[in-house]
């Protein structure tokens, strides 16, 4: 039985259980403070998958993949238990579906639980758990179970028939991370076991084999500024200590008494350690004149972030922990990198290679990168070659469960130029049984993707990879690529992709286009006939508590054209959880969709840093997705470099702060939020508080909103003497193409109007955020107004035989009812503080057109627009007098320069 409670924010668990005749291989998380959710893959003794033996005999028993979820509505607080409501098997068959609420109360060591439950919960539940305090790993537990197994499926042909409702009880161990459940019933035992991973804890393994930063036993002699320019083994001297530390693309310039490096680092996780620890070693090496230095960090030659150190005795003082970090932050400057900054050294790589001593040796490595072993040879330049074994599992085919294919994949990477990098993977099948999948696809759609299993029985050795990239950087917010190659197993192409990530904002925009040919089964050169040209455009948005919010929107591989959504959230460890969901035109009709619900793409996926796991810090992660393999819409190409996904985590340290995270790795630094990167949260009641105290100030007294009042019902009695005239109009004209088109953009001006206010809420600036704001407060103030208001007055739509006066028929719910529009409602409040803010009354036009479009469609009458609009305005005009002063209140989510949290200021 569920309780009430949601975890620690950021627990993810992983385990096991056993309630016959159920099996479940499940993941929760706390995703957000107040949410869960959960993931299961259950199985059910007794009956099998598929009936026919030919078909799914090798399947097994029949399994079921479920998604619940849990949101606390209130928290435990000293004299009022925590409150949640929860849905099981959200999605899909619905098997297992359920809906609850729960309360729970920690009394003393005891933690009690009552709630209720429909569906699958049939009714009243209840729990408690003791945990002595003299023994905290161990509690014992008691429950009333009022699930309905009866009622489960097929449950006349498996152990579920015997089950009743009943009493419960079990015992609980916890060890560290792992914890251990037993219960037991009348009818059998049940065992649970599962791990807890804090997902919000930094590290999880101390970086005890760390190298240390570079502090050489022997000083070198520092070079005169004439030495230096004259003799290149001084820059050379620091070019081989810099890629020692795995710094590559090394290049410096010495100029007029600044210190020029371009640089990244292939195994430091963070920005600000790696140019830290470049700034160290330099100030060995650096000629004695030297009163700046500027270091550009950059990934793959494009220069993301660019800091200069204008006073090198403060910067030796802060690096030796003499001096605080806000006396360093006056002489530092941390900013965006441009193609300005590039140090110009031809097309070839001879001053990138100056300083290499010798050429990297083939080595044998262990856990290295997420592999198990590896055999690995790489320089600082970016060359590569790499051999390591891979494994694929594929869940749920009719034709097994669980399919496999372990390969050898061989990586070799090259940089041939600037910006220019040839990335080739050959794969060797070593053991693999996804071509057993015995049921070919029945997909409607181009088969983009749904026929994996022929490409499994494809040649045992392919050329999964080879992709000539080239990356630009034109402007400082602006990044570029253009890609031609074979781009993945299936597909080949050309295409490329232009970013927009401003500095110190917090979205980015993204438009990719690629012209795709499919490639053969065998794996090599060979085509397939299927072509096509996909275009995407998307928006990404950085949201409190670490959550991405990304659209994309536009033509995907199939032909099919709509919209992805994407939402991830990246924890204090870095590990991210993220799920997404696409509805595309492309009408996939294979079991579960039909032709009246077509299915719709979608999915879960988790990446995991490996410096978080591991001795030493490391950039390498683990990343892998759960969601259907044979599916044909709403489905992408694989990126051949994917230019969001390379700059986003160097992009977000960058701006946290003052972006020079753990610079100068000394004890001071620890337990600072630059350093730490405290979780950004969201409270915005004192901002919404001030604002309703505002609205009720200014909110009309009783004489001038009576007058109010009866002047609206006389605009309204007015219009409703035209009602009959006017839909005796558009009843004649219901077939003109015009009037269609019109009833759309009535349907859709709501949608439109929210939407696009939405987007200037979180892309514009203060005034236009609060203005957006105050629309928003509008829209939904009007909109329950409206729905009240048909609450009450419950007049029929003009389709009806009703007259134009009468009352909704008894069948359907007042919610339908006629009086007043709610589109007109939510438009005009939508538009109204923007017409007055920016002096455009032009929108009130658009907003009657939009209001009237409604009844191009015969759903309202002309009186139930008018009224609609006139709430509106209303209700739109009175928030924005109160509110307008957006100087009085500032809603800001602050992750920039020393800030972190919201900040509210209230001036008066």
């Amino acid at each position: 039985m569920p309780n009430a409670y949601v975890g620690a924010d950021g627990t993810w668990s992983i385990g096991y259980s056993f309630d016959k005749p159920y099996s479940s291989l499940w993941t929760s998380a706390t995703l957000l403070p107040a949410l869960q959710g959960t993931a299961r893959y259950v199985g059910i003794a007794g009956i099998s998958g598929f009936d026919n033996p030919e078909y799914g005999g090798d399947y097994g028993r029949y399994k079921d993949k479920v998604f619940d979820v849990k949101l606390q509505l209130l928290p435990e607080s000293d004299y009022f238990p925590a409150i949640a409501v929860g849905r099981t098997d959200l999605f899909g068959t619905g098997l297992f579906r359920g809906e609850y609420i729960a309360a729970s109360k920690q009394l003393g060591d005891v933690e009690a639980t009552v709630g209720y439950g429909k569906n699958r919960i049939d009714g009243h539940f209840a729990g408690a758990r003791w945990t002595p305090s003299q023994h905290r790993n161990w509690s014992l537990l008691a429950e009333y179970d009022a699930n309905n197994y009866q009622e489960d499926f097929r449950a006349s042909e498996t152990f579920a028939r015997g089950r009743k409702a009943g009493l419960k009880t079990g015992v609980e161990y916890r060890w560290g991370w792992l914890s251990m459940q037993a219960a037991y019933q009348q009818s059998h035992s049940s065992l649970n076991a599962m791990v807890n991973i804090p997902l919000n804890e930094r590290e999880f393994v101390p970086k005890i084999s760390e190298p240390g930063y570079y502090a050489p036993s022997e000083l070198p002699v520092r070079p005169t500024g004439e030495e230096w320019r004259s003799n290149p083994e001084h820059a050379k001297a620091l070019q081989q200590a810099l890629q020692k530390q795995n710094y590559t693309l090394v290049s410096m310039a010495y100029r007029r008494g600044t210190l020029i490096l371009n640089l990244g680092n292939s195994r430091i996780s963070e920005v600000g350690r790696a140019v830290g620890r470049a700034v160290r070693t330099a100030l060995y090496f650096a000629p004695l004149e030297t009163r700046t230095i500027k270091v550009t960090y950059t990934e793959l030659d494009l220069p993301v972030a660019t800091y200069e150190f204008f006073d090198m005795a403060t910067l030796r003082d802060y690096l030796a922990g003499k001096i605080h970090r806000e006396r360093f932050n006056e002489f530092v400057l941390v900013r965006s990198g441009g193609p300005q900054d590039r140090i110009e050294h031809g097309h070839d790589n001879a001053s990138l290679a100056t300083g290499l001593s010798e050429e990297a040796n083939l080595s044998v490595l262990l856990s290295e990168d997420g592999d198990i072993v590896q055999l690995r040879k790489q320089d600082s330049l970016l060359n590569r070659f790499k051999i390591a074994p891979k494994l694929g599992f594929y869940f749920n085919d009719p034709s097994g469960a669980l399919h496999y294919d372990l390969s050898m994949a061989s990586n070799i990477d090259r940089r041939l130029g600037e910006g220019l990098y040839l990335n080739t993977s050959v794969g060797a099948t070593v053991l693999e049984d996804v071509s057993d999948v015995k049921q070919s696809s029945n997909s409607l759609l181009p088969h983009v993707r749904s026929d994996v299993a022929e490409y499994k029985r494809g040649g045992k050795v392919k050329l999964f990879k080879a992709v000539l990239n080239q990356y630009y950087k034109p402007a400082p917010d602006w990044y570029a690529r253009a890609s031609v190659g074979l781009y993945e197993e299936m597909f080949a192409g050309a295409g490329g992709q232009l970013l927009f990530a401003p500095s110190g904002l917090r979205w980015a925009a993204d438009i990719s286009m690629d012209a795709v040919r499919q490639r053969d089964f065998k794996g090599w050169f060979g085509m397939r006939d299927y072509q096509t040209i996909t275009s995407l455009a998307s928006l990404h948005y950085r949201l409190p508590y670490g959550v991405t919010a990304t659209a994309r929107a536009g033509r995907f591989l199939a032909k099919d054209n709509g919209i992805r959504l994407e939402f991830k959230r990246r924890f204090r460890s870095n590990v991210e959880i993220g799920a997404w969901y696409t509805r595309t035109d492309g009408k996939d009709i294979t079991s579960p969709g039909t032709p009246s619900s077509p299915y719709n793409d979608k999915g879960i996926f988790i990446s995991i840093p490996l410096d978080s796991m591991l001795t030493v810090d490391s950039r390498s992660k683990g990343s892998f997705s759960i969601s259907p393999w044979t599916r044909d819409v709403g489905q992408m190409v694989a990126s051949p470099g994917d230019l969001y996904g390379l700059i986003e985590d160097d992009r977000e340290q960058v701006q946290a702060f003052d972006g020079l995270g753990n610079f100068a790795e000394h004890s001071s630094e620890s337990g600072r939020p630059e350093v730490d990167q405290p979780i950004e949260r969201f409270t915005p009641w004192p901002n919404i508080k001030l604002r309703l105290e505002d609205s009720a100030r200014v909110f009309p007294e009783l004489p001038p909103l009576v007058k109010g009042g009866l002047l609206a019902g006389g605009a309204i009695a007015l219009a409703s003497l035209s009602d009959k005239r006017w839909d005796s109009l558009i009843s004649q004209r219901q077939d003109n193409r015009g009037f269609k088109a019109w009833n759309s953009f009535g349907n859709a001006a709501p949608w439109l109007a929210v939407g696009g206010v939405g987007m200037a809420l979180a892309l514009g600036d203060e005034r236009l955020q609060n203005t957006s704001f105050i629309s928003l407060q509008s829209a939904l103030a009007a909109g329950a107004s409206s729905m009240l208001l048909k609450q009450a007055v419950g007049r029929s739509r003009p389709e009806g035989d009703n007259g134009y006066w009468g009352r909704i028929s008894g069948s359907k719910s007042r919610q339908d009812s006629s009086f007043p529009s709610n589109h007109a409602a939510i438009t005009f409040a939508t538009l109204t503080p923007f017409a007055s803010e920016y002096d455009a009354p032009w929108l009130y036009g658009v907003a009657t057109a939009a209001a009237l479009g409604r009844t191009a469609g015969r759903k309202h009458w002309l009186s139930d627009t008018v009224a609609g609009g006139l709430l509106g305005h209303v209700v739109g005009q009175w928030l924005w007098t109160a509110q307008h002063q957006n100087s009085r209140y500032q809603t800001v989510f602050d992750f920039g320069r020393s800030k972190a949290g919201v900040t509210i200021n209230a001036r008066y």
